[in-house]
């Protein structure tokens, strides 16, 4: 089982002074975030929220403005404090932390990396990368060296004695994100960092940092709007509406089963093709009727439409599905049609 680096057990954020009351309605009954709002003069911001995170795991969080997904994640680093329930990181409860130990916490554990990065314009990009160091009092030709080393990760190698205005702002986000990583933090919370770039700009980036943290080995929470940006970069996706996790899955499991029609809604529009697998529109073969033609085409279990539609038009025979050397299902022209319509 994967180890898990981040976890959070029934968490809760109300804000308003008859929380406690809130929180045991909400708990015993059906109460809404409009009737909390109604009758407690409370706001529902997270709503027993339960999720791990793996290490090297990308973690995103998604939802409408509104849904409670920067006050969730803001709780993992305990910006804010939760009103009820409990988050583990790294084994440690942050809720028992004291100050001294949740500022250790911070400065060499857990990055952040926000939507606007705040760099400070008088000081040179080799200078912002290295601001954590410098609050840790470490020696400045240690401080340089590292934040050298973290912008050659992101590509901005020959910017360290540049001014922040002077970059683009793909690059002021990378220098962000070398800040983020200048601690060796083996937890980054990224919270829609990307959202006010360029959409080729942001393509880009999104490749960039999923790359960079599967190189690296960090754990991420990541927040954003939109899903395709969660598909894109994301081992697993929790969709939030009103406080609530809706649903938490891979991006194949949120597109192919959807938890309600909200979350229907969000996937209506995404490509399956190179989301759903073969082991999921697959006919299974029944047990005593594995032998399939020797010539039918193999294609393992992890194949996506993209490349079963490539191998089919070349073919007129079923694709024959393989786990371990053994068959295990079969995919026809129809169940391949119908993978790509959404039927099964």
């Amino acid at each position: 089982m994967p180890e898990s680096v981040v976890e959070l057990k029934n968490v809760w954020k109300v804000f308003g002074d008859r929380a406690a009351e809130t929180i045991q309605a909400a708990t015993t009954g059906d109460l809404s975030k409009a009737e909390a709002l109604e009758k407690y003069r409370t706001v529902i911001g997270v709503r027993d929220a339960s999720f791990s995170v793996a290490r090297g795991e990308i973690f995103c969080i998604m939802g409408l403005s509104g849904s409670g997904k920067s006050t969730l994640v803001r709780h993992v680093n305990r910006l804010i404090e939760p009103t009820a329930g409990t988050i583990t990181v790294l084994g440690q409860d942050v809720g028992a932390m004291g100050p001294n130990e949740l500022r250790q916490m911070r400065a060499t554990h857990i990055g952040m990396v926000f939507q606007h990065m705040a760099l400070m314009p008088h000081r040179s990009v080799r200078e912002n990368v290295a601001y954590p160091l410098e609050i840790r009092k470490i020696p400045k030709s240690r401080r340089w060296a590292i934040s050298d080393h973290t912008l050659g990760l992101v590509d901005l190698t020959g910017y360290e004695d540049r001014l922040p205005k002077e970059l683009s702002g793909g690059m002021q986000q990378r220098v962000g994100i070398a800040r983020a990583l200048a601690s060796d933090p083996e937890i980054l919370l990224m919270d829609e960092p990307f959202s006010a770039l360029d959409p080729l700009i942001r393509l880009q980036l999104q490749d960039q940092f999923k790359a960079l943290v599967r190189d690296l080995n960090k754990s991420t929470l990541f927040i954003t709007h939109d899903l395709d940006e969660a598909i894109r970069i994301g081992h697993r996706i929790a969709i939030m509406k009103d406080g609530v996790i809706v649903q938490i899955g891979t991006p194949e499991e949120i597109v192919t089963q959807p938890a309600d029609d909200y979350v229907r809604e969000f996937v209506q529009g995404i490509s399956r093709l190179k989301l759903v697998k073969a082991h999921t529109i697959m006919e299974p073969l029944a047990n005593g009727h594995t032998k399939q033609p020797a010539d039918a085409p193999r294609v393992e279990g992890d194949s996506d439409l993209d490349g079963l539609i490539d191998i089919a038009v070349g073919t007129d025979q079923p694709l024959v599905v393989t786990e371990g050397g053994t068959d295990v299902g079969v995919i026809t022209k129809t169940t391949l049609l119908r993978g790509i319509q959404g039927g099964r």
